[in-house]
């Protein structure tokens, strides 16, 4: 198809707060001092099995349900079209929300080849006011190619892993090109040795700031919208503010050098690994 129709419908924050693990009361509190901390993009995933925990946070937060972006995501399980609309209208129900405001397919899965058909259910969902906007999650070039061709819908946001090891030029490049927004999950790591890295810890030192907040600032400096998730209200503000820092051109240089063709922390490659 040679025209194309945008799903963006929002505009997103420069960064989200993820979620996963974040469940029951407990859970819920974490999220709502998040809003109250100044996050409005809420990242979920119906796998999460916490969407419900997401939208008691939402309500007790106080804030305006208007300002607040809340996503969920598609499992791979539910990829056939009936199965799909039914799994996006069970994740409104859940949030006790009236609406979602971002919807993605968590994972491809192309050896199951039914992708383009959950992308056409999650159309349907916007067009019957289910969801505000659409988008997908870990999807290559290649994948989101055959949704412009078979659907001519272009995705609002493509979620993928990046982060220094794992910085994704060539998936930026291919999304910035067609107006999809890049986000980060995983940004800072998953707690492995990114956090001692000896550079980012000397630009750190350098400039009396924490290893996370160097790396946040960074994925700011690539127009990426990271989601990092902490518990304590500290590392929550400290990463809010973290987008706001100014790297200098040495210190981004610095940070490229670290990428890794093996980067990814668990091999998830979207060409071949599958989620249900």
């Amino acid at each position: 198809m040679s025209e194309y129709t945008s799903t963006r419908a929002l505009t997103l924050p420069r960064i989200g707060f993820g979620t996963a693990s974040l469940k029951g009361r407990h859970g819920a509190e974490v999220i709502e001092n998040a809003l109250r901390a100044g996050y409005r993009l809420i990242d979920s995933a119906f796998n999460y099995e916490n969407e419900g925990t997401v939208g008691a946070a939402v309500r007790a937060s106080g804030v305006p349900r208007d300002e607040v972006i809340v996503t969920s995501k598609l499992p791979g399980r539910h990829h056939t079209y009936d199965a799909a609309v039914t799994a996006i209208e069970e994740s409104v129900y859940r949030t006790g929300l009236d609406h979602l405001d971002l919807y993605l397919i968590h994972w491809p899965n192309p050896a199951q080849r039914r992708y383009v058909e959950a992308w056409q259910a999650l159309v349907e969902a916007r067009e019957r006011g289910l969801v505000r906007a659409i988008g997908v999650s870990n999807f290559l070039p290649e994948h989101i190619d055959r949704l412009l061709e078979e659907t001519g819908v272009v995705p609002a946001v493509n979620q993928v892993e990046l982060h220094p090891y794992f910085p994704q030029a060539e998936q930026r490049s291919y999304d910035a090109k067609r107006g999809i927004v890049t986000e980060a999950w995983s940004p800072i790591g998953r707690a492995n040795e990114m956090l001692q890295d000896p550079v980012l810890a000397r630009i750190a030192d350098a400039r009396g700031l924490s290893v996370p907040e160097v790396i946040l600032a960074w994925h700011a400096h690539l127009d990426v919208v990271p989601l990092p998730k902490a518990t304590a209200p500290e590392r929550q503000r400290q990463n809010l503010a973290a987008i706001d820092l100014e790297l200098t051109d040495d210190d981004v240089d610095a940070i490229a050098a670290l990428a890794r063709p093996d980067g990814r922390n668990n091999d998830q490659d979207p060409a071949v690994y599958e989620e249900f």
